[in-house]
């Protein structure tokens, strides 16, 4: 009202003063007759407002003489408080924005807002962040729920001093852009339709929310990992003990044994040095005997190869070479199977099929899949590399589906076997801490935050993000995360060495050195 009652006065003061100087003649309209062409007083009255100068409701008016903007103005930036409009700031040519407004008087806004308003939350049921308590009927509001994000609300009430209540999203979706239409559903269309105040929950900051919504600071940060079954323990099998060579070694082991027995036999046979008197008493026998048969041969070669020796050894040079060889051998032999015996008994060796994304993309025995809605699924429908283009081929055209409704049917599955299911960092902690027979593999595949949705509008999102950041400078949203991911529903039962999946020592057990027993038997 104040530009438009200083420019009707300027124009007035303009227009009388061209008045005086000259009698403008205003002919009266007519339907008829052709009036078209510029008012032959119009050029000279702008030109004369462009040198004028007067004390207007806005303040100082002059022009600009050659484009004939105004300059030399300010204007109040206002902004709607409980009280009515007050202003926060100025704006002019010169110096631009001007925030006279301090974090202090948003706070005392606040408070006076929501003394008589609660914060309307929206969300839907997603463990741990919001679940419903088992006597939840014995509660009203938002007393009934409980998880990470309900204790996140309550401290961040607690630090802004206000109350709020939790309304369940009737689509049971955070939101999803349908492009065709461009229209929301979930937790975003209830925002941007008033419905409610902010949404919280394992929503993910995503370009396209961003853009209809407004989030505040991330309270977590994540990224899609692969969640996959732990290899499971092998039972020793009877022969287990002669893992430590392969079967080739133990035929050339076999072979060299016999014919190193039948060397032996050959050369004590064909040297005199080996034909010992049978009586020493008689120093001129009719016979001599050679000790060493086939027999006695394959005893000492067996003997020397078991590390106990035997009752009769070799006194040619040519047999005792040929026995300081085969010793040389079976050392060599011995040490050999008894570090790799050791290695095979003691360490439980589970390596997993898969160590990384890439060794995922690679196969087709294991399948794997995503829950069928939501940013996970986006990545990979919308994802420019080659190696998730291919994996995205793979999950659209694969019979049956590889998709799941929810993470738990996805865990499901993976507890079954023979399939990998890609979930966000944070669902696949949670799950591994209270499912010892799952494991995490490689590394995260992307990066990106949850953050609390914020409606269009809602003048308060810098104050919940100033509180999001004090909770995190406090250590509370690390505490809160030990709390229901670690300690709360059952978590922290698998122990630390069952989480990292790595090959573990352990004593020999019956199992392991049974099999030896067995085999004498």
């Amino acid at each position: 009202m104040a530009l438009m009652f200083d420019a009707v006065l300027m124009f007035a003061l303009a227009l009388n003063a061209t008045n005086k100087n000259n009698i403008i003649d205003v002919q009266n309209a007519s339907c008829e007759k052709d009036q078209s062409g510029p008012w032959i007083f119009g050029n000279g009255i702008i030109q004369l407002m462009k040198t004028m100068e007067m004390e207007g409701l806005t303040g100082k008016i002059t022009f600009d003489k050659t484009e004939g903007f105004r300059k030399e103005f300010n204007l109040d930036i206002l902004t709607l408080r409980v009280g009515g409009l007050q202003k926060i700031g100025l704006w002019n040519l010169s110096s631009g924005v001007d925030i006279t407004s301090t974090y202090d008087d948003v706070v005392v806004d606040a408070g006076e807002y929501f003394k008589k308003n609660k914060l309307r939350v929206t969300t839907k049921l997603s463990e741990p962040y919001v679940m419903l308590k088992a006597n939840a009927e014995q509660y009203s509001d938002y007393k009934k729920y409980e998880g990470y994000c309900v204790d996140l609300m309550e401290a961040i009430a607690n630090y802004c001093n206000f109350n709020f209540t939790i309304q369940l999203v009737k689509d049971n979706s955070y939101g999803i852009l349908d492009k065709a239409t461009g229209e929301w559903d979930g937790v975003i269309k209830e925002l941007i339709e008033q419905e409610a105040d902010v949404g919280i929950g394992d929503l993910t900051i995503t370009y396209d929310r961003e853009q209809a919504v407004d989030f505040t600071m991330p309270f977590m940060n994540l990224g899609i990992s692969i969640l996959f079954k732990k290899p499971t323990k092998k039972e020793p099998l009877l022969f287990s003990f002669l893992a430590p060579l392969s079967v080739d070694v133990w035929m050339y082991m076999i072979t060299a044994y016999l014919g190193v027995s039948i060397s032996l036999f050959l050369l004590a046979r064909f040297n005199p040095y080996d034909w010992e008197n049978p009586h020493p008493c008689d120093p001129d026998p009719d016979e001599l005997e050679n000790k060493f048969s086939l027999m006695n041969s394959m005893w000492f070669t067996i003997g020397s190869l078991m590390q106990q020796g035997s009752d009769i050894a070799p006194k040619a040079v040519s047999t005792r070479l040929v026995a300081g060889i085969w010793w040389f051998f079976t050392l060599i032999m011995i040490s050999s199977y008894t570090a790799n015996l050791a290695a095979f008994l003691t360490f439980e060796r589970m390596t997993s099929p898969i160590q990384s994304v890439e060794d995922l993309a690679a196969q087709t025995k294991i399948k794997y899949g995503c829950i069928g809605s939501g940013t996970t699924l986006s990545f990979f429908k919308d994802s420019n590399l080659a190696i998730y283009q291919t994996m995205w081929t793979v999950m659209e055209s694969s019979q049956p589906s590889v998709f799941t409704s929810n993470n738990l049917e996805g865990v499901e599955r993976v507890q079954k076997g023979d399939y990998a299911y890609l979930i966000e960092s944070t669902a696949n902690e949670y799950y591994t801490e209270r499912k010892c027979d799952l494991t995490k593999i490689g590394s995260l595949l992307d990066s990106k935050s949850y953050g609390i949705a914020i409606a269009p509008g809602f003048r308060y999102r810098n104050l919940l993000s100033s509180a999001v950041l004090h909770l995190q400078d406090r250590g509370t949203l690390h505490i809160l995360k030990e709390k229901w991911w670690k300690q709360e529903k059952s978590g922290g039962m698998c122990p630390v060495e069952d989480k990292a999946g790595a090959s573990t020592s352990n004593e020999l057990g019956l199992a392991n050195v049974g099999e030896i027993g067995r085999a004498h038997v």
